[in-house]
């Protein structure tokens, strides 16, 4: 299971809807690479992995946790895959495919498309901070910039209307 190697400004100021995810994330990886259900991994984190008792991201633990928000993200994903996968695929390079992303990014990177296609709030920019924040925290080297590229596409696709004003 990956944890951030560093924990976000945000996270450490206990921003529960940071918390909620990275949980997210971390749940979306574990359900991909260990093929658990939403469901079972959904449950697993409430019960094992979400909250202050027992330590804190370096421990596998979220501390602060917006859990309607983690379990909105988890569930979305896991039903809206396919969409997901295909707005995704359309923002990158043409010789790269979702499958061959890193499977953390590719968690990420679908949470954050899951966020944009199902709302419009918070606004697409938060959003994008948010996940930002997040993937300096899980990654050292080039792909939080790949993931502010990506990030940045998808919502200008999915939230157009945001970017004009």
């Amino acid at each position: 299971m990956s944890t951030p190697t560093k924990t976000s400004a945000a996270a450490q100021q206990g921003r529960p809807r940071t918390g909620a995810r990275v949980a997210a994330i971390q749940a979306l990886f574990q359900s991909d690479q260990g093929g658990e259900s939403a469901e079972t991994v959904i449950d697993q984190f409430v019960r094992h992995r979400l909250g202050p008792d027992g330590g804190g991201y370096e421990d596998g633990r979220v501390p602060q946790v917006d859990v309607p928000l983690f379990t909105h993200v988890v569930r979305g994903v896991a039903k809206d895959g396919d969409m997901l996968d295909g707005v995704i695929s359309a923002h990158l390079a043409r010789d790269w495919t979702v499958a061959r992303l890193d499977p953390v990014l590719r968690a990420l990177l679908r949470a954050a498309a899951f966020e944009f296609s199902s709302s419009t709030e918070p606004p697409a920019r938060v959003v994008i901070n948010e996940y930002m924040d997040i993937a300096h925290g899980f990654f050292g080297g080039e792909e939080p910039r790949f993931a502010n590229g990506v990030l940045d596409a998808l919502a200008r696709h999915l939230r157009g209307p945001e970017f004009t004003r």
